[in-house]
């Protein structure tokens, strides 16, 4: 073998090796960064995840307190369960807090109620305290349940 070929193939192999660390240097970058992503959206669940057991737990003791409509707290809390537990809502005595909202998520609410016009507002505000004075005690005990469950 001649010493061009020689040299050709080893310059050709330097030149290979390059191209394949480089190639490995972008891959190994690309894994890294989509760790750190990773990370960062978990990360990002854990928080939203607490907030939302964090906000369940002050409706609840909200409830407890008398400090905020039932039918209020009820839409507030199924919504959130919706999103962090749904299966607690099938379960007693959570269940309430979907039968509460199944019962008044007809009614309008915020832009909607401003532009709805009175009597109508007042036939819907006693149908909805109806339905939280039939439910009043489930509601007290779901919610005292519901701020010592687990998550």
């Amino acid at each position: 073998m001649s010493q061009w070929l020689q040299w050709t193939l080893i310059v050709a192999g330097l030149v290979a090796i390059t191209v394949l660390v480089t190639v490995i240097r972008r891959h190994w970058h690309t894994l890294q960064t989509h760790k750190r992503h990773q990370a960062r959206a978990r990360q990002f669940q854990q928080e939203r995840r607490a907030s939302m057991v964090e906000s369940i737990r002050v409706l609840a003791l909200a409830i407890e307190e008398d400090q905020v409509e039932y039918s209020e707290a009820c839409l507030r809390i199924k919504g959130l369960l919706d999103h962090l537990a749904p299966e607690l809502l099938e379960e007693s005595p959570f269940r309430v807090f979907r039968e509460v909202h199944e019962r008044i998520q007809h009614m309008p609410t915020h832009r909607a109620r401003q532009a709805t016009d009175n009597r109508f507002i007042r036939k819907m505000d006693k149908e909805r305290r109806e339905v939280e004075s039939e439910h009043a005690d489930a509601i007290r005990r779901a919610a005292t349940a519901i701020r010592l469950h687990r998550f």
